[in-house]
């Protein structure tokens, strides 16, 4: 099942937590042994275990702010400082994709491109597996064979701006449009330059309301997640372009601001959005703590149990898909137990399936709502 992933911190990792990337999660841990912060040695994406695990597209990140709030390598002192991590983060994702690691999405025809290569690619693969010799050796060549062809594939990146501090003002957008990006989220934790982001009960800025008016007139997606409620009410009532939520579990599972309540979810769903379930622990099952303390166990299916209350709400698979977060300033001390690395995501189909969600439904899930909501926005 191919899989489509709303927020990966990519870039931030690669520069920010210095990992190559290129190299496998595996090979990453061993390079972090005593490096000190949460989530050192215990990564758990990198590009080989993408496409091991058939993540054909991706929303990635550029995660810079400037609230004052102290955080390392993401809160940075002024705008400027913000505004020049971005763009090395965007200029990451360009190496990747002028070395043919990648493929940054920006329309329609990229998207239909680039998701016919990775069906092509999955529908051969099912058919040769379905007809794999039983020769140990000749099985063991197919499955080469299989891997050189999966490695050859590029991976695709839908630019997506988590906080929106790195743009100096609402007038320079346009920049950032033609350089790529194409959703924005225009707060992170804290008192975000447009708007008030989770952890805080402030709204929209007077710099939030002209940003969401130019992110309508030049077609950018709107990424409410982070929003504090104030902000999030004053957004959807501003904006009148197309909405998501990338990465936002239920309030109604795990009490806390960060998620969102029913009513959030079901003004989501009349608006034509779509939401990503996270993974990280604490926003998957309600009293997990970060401080070491004794924890309740979280699993994939904690994580389906998000996926499936916006089914119920919405009284379809219509409105419900994957944005992990794996990697997210955490790894896999604060993930589910049974997921290793993000190729394990694809355990989320078996756990649907087991309760009765029919085939279409996953696929909806696991990658079609996503690529659905880009060709309506980009129609």
């Amino acid at each position: 099942m191919l899989i489509v992933d709303a927020h990966l911190d990519l870039a931030w990792n690669a520069l920010q937590w210095e990992r190559d990337l290129l190299l496998s999660a595996y090979t990453i841990r061993t390079r972090e042994p005593g490096v000190p912060g949460p989530g050192r040695g215990q990564g758990t994406v990198a590009l080989p275990e993408l496409r091991r695990g058939r993540v054909a597209l991706c929303f990635a990140t550029l995660l810079a702010r400037s609230t004052g709030s102290p955080a390392p390598q993401v809160d940075y002192l002024s705008p400027t400082q913000a505004f020049a991590v971005a763009r090395g983060q965007l200029a990451y994702y360009r190496a990747l994709e002028r070395q043919g690691h990648a493929r940054i999405i920006c329309d329609r025809a990229a998207l239909e491109a680039h998701w016919a290569a990775w069906e092509a690619y999955d529908g051969a693969e099912s058919n040769v597996l379905r007809a794999e010799s039983g020769d140990e050796a000749a099985r063991s060549a197919q499955h080469a064979a299989r891997s050189a062809q999966r490695s050859a594939l590029r991976l695709g990146f839908v630019i997506a701006m988590e906080s929106a501090d790195p743009i100096l003002a609402p007038e320079e957008l346009a920049d950032w449009h033609a350089a790529g990006v194409r959703v924005i989220g225009p707060a992170h934790y804290g008192p975000g330059r447009y708007a008030g982001g989770t952890g805080t009960e402030l709204g929209l800025t007077e710099r939030g309301v002209a940003l969401l008016a130019e992110m309508e007139r030049l077609g950018i997606i709107l990424d409410v997640t982070h929003l504090s409620d104030q902000a999030f009410w004053q957004a959807l009532e501003r904006y009148g372009g197309p909405v998501l939520a990338s990465h936002n579990n239920c309030r109604a599972l795990v009490p806390h601001q960060r998620q969102f309540s029913d009513e959030q979810l079901r003004a989501l769903i009349a608006r034509g959005a779509v939401i990503g379930a996270a993974c990280d622990n604490w926003m998957v099952v309600p009293g997990w703590r970060k401080d070491g303390s004794p924890n309740p166990p979280a699993r994939l299916a904690h994580v389906v149990d998000h996926i499936d209350h916006i089914c119920q709400l919405a009284g379809s698979s219509a409105h419900a898909a994957i944005g992990s977060d794996l990697d997210g300033g955490f790894g896999r001390e604060q993930s589910p137990l049974d997921l290793d690395t993000i190729a394990d995501l694809q355990q989320i189909a078996g756990l649907l399936a087991a309760r009765g969600y029919a085939e279409a439904d996953i696929a909806a899930i696991m990658h079609g709502n996503w690529v659905g909501l880009l060709r309506r926005c980009w129609g």
